[in-house]
């Protein structure tokens, strides 16, 4: 089953979560108001009734005349006071006259010769006032909301802002530029947990860069000192008598010595200490030269040519390896297209592994099962990095039977308009699509 996730913006799920907060407040101080205010004024106007009614039992006794509004034993009396005068009490009472709500309230005392002394009055004009303190509190609520979320948008916005700027910061450190710190890019004098996050970023950062420095350094000092062993080696295998056995070492020994090659070239395009050498070439004819050298069977077709600058000796290291790869790992026919400033390579074999779609070249990693224990995954790693010097961008893909008539792995570079002005100013991607 698919999972569907709704992505929203933090400014937004703050705002919701301090409107939400707002609104339950808001109800809830409503409803006790709203009720403490009715319970109030009933309750004021039993006392208000309990008073005339003592006033007309007074008048009553001392005079046998009733008051106006008074009754004696009065036929629509509520059980309720009958039940309490019968027990000699006094009494208030309220009751609904009809289905709108109306309040009438009641109030009676027993008199002296065994009579129910009665006194009621409608109250809907007192108890209108609910009404307008029913809007007052709507009013309010949705003003105290209305509030709530502009407070949310203004401290989401802030908050998400800054996350932005942190997230573009690791992008920028991610994609090899060393020099970038979330911290500085979030700016701002507020010190939150924003802040804790971009200096724990920084210092992980920091501490892979160090890291992968140091295992650079490593790689290449190794590499280093197995060149003049190797070199050894390789001298002395040429002094063996010829036969098979020599020729077996021979090819292993110069295996050996192209390993330890790549390895040192890898470690120099990783450590960005790499710069080009730019020159203006006619991009065609450069092609079909050195594809003639490295891939006599390859195909070459110049759709367009074009002038470009660029450093020619890694533009051929990127050629060569990309043929070499197709050669090594692909079918025959081999194509290679030039189109402009785009140069494409391609083969007809199983095409690129999943992995190397998906995360890009990686030295020493070989790929799928069919193209296991063939090289050692630096061809790619070197022409990833080479075009990274000369600015320009490398992706890989497979080619889509169905469009395209055939399988086959497709690796497109890209090279710039103008010459870069660092090294890597033009990010390597790739395109699994």
């Amino acid at each position: 089953m698919v999972k569907l996730a709704l992505r929203t913006g933090l400014r937004w799920k703050v705002s919701l979560a301090i409107a939400g907060v707002s609104a339950l407040v808001a109800v809830a101080l409503s409803l006790v108001v709203h009720n403490a205010a009715r319970v109030s004024m009933l309750n004021n106007a039993r006392d208000v009734m309990d008073s005339r009614v003592q006033a007309a039992q007074t008048y009553y006794d001392s005079t046998r005349r009733l008051m106006p509004h008074a009754k004696l034993n009065d036929p629509r009396l509520p059980q309720e006071l009958r039940d309490a005068a019968a027990l000699g009490q006094r009494a208030t009472y309220l009751q609904k006259t009809d289905s709108s709500g109306t309040l009438e309230v009641w109030a009676s005392v027993p008199t002296r010769n065994g009579k129910i002394l009665s006194i009621h009055n409608k109250y809907q004009d007192r108890f209108s006032i609910l009404g307008e303190l029913d809007k007052t509190l709507i009013l309010g609520s949705v003003s105290v909301v209305l509030g709530g979320c502009a407070l949310g948008i203004l401290i989401g916005g802030q908050l998400s802002r800054r996350l932005r700027k942190a997230a573009t910061a690791a992008r920028r450190l991610a994609d090899g530029e060393g020099d970038v710190r979330v911290r500085e890019a979030i700016g701002g004098r507020v010190r939150d947990e924003t802040d804790d996050l971009a200096r724990a970023v920084d210092g992980m950062a920091e501490a892979l860069q160090d890291r992968l420095e140091a295992e650079r350094r490593v790689t290449a000092d190794i590499a280093h000192e197995l060149r003049t062993p190797v070199t050894g080696l390789l001298t002395a295998a040429e002094l063996l008598p010829p036969g098979r056995p020599t020729e077996l070492v021979r090819d292993r020994a110069q295996a050996l010595r192209t390993l330890v090659e790549d390895v040192l070239e890898v470690a120099r395009l990783d450590g960005f200490a790499e710069r080009a050498e730019m020159q203006d070439i006619q991009l065609g004819e450069f092609v079909l030269r050195r594809v003639r050298i490295a891939e006599p069977e390859a195909r070459v077709k110049v759709v367009r040519d074009a002038y470009v600058s660029t450093d020619p000796r890694r533009l051929e290291r990127i050629l060569g390896n990309l043929l070499a790869n197709a050669a090594k790992h692909g079918k025959a026919p081999f194509e290679v297209s030039v189109e402009g400033r785009v140069l494409r390579v391609r083969d007809h074999g199983p095409g690129f592994p999943e992995e190397l779609l998906l995360e890009g070249p990686s030295r020493f990693r070989t790929g799928s099962k069919d193209r296991a224990g063939k090289g050692h995954g630096l061809g790619l790693t070197i022409a990833a990095g080479q075009a990274r010097v000369l600015g320009a961008r490398l992706s890989f893909r497979n080619a889509d039977p169905e469009l395209e008539g055939d399988s086959g792995a497709i690796a497109v570079l890209w090279l710039p308009e103008s010459s870069p002005t660092s090294t890597g100013s033009f990010p390597v991607i790739q395109v699994p699509d």
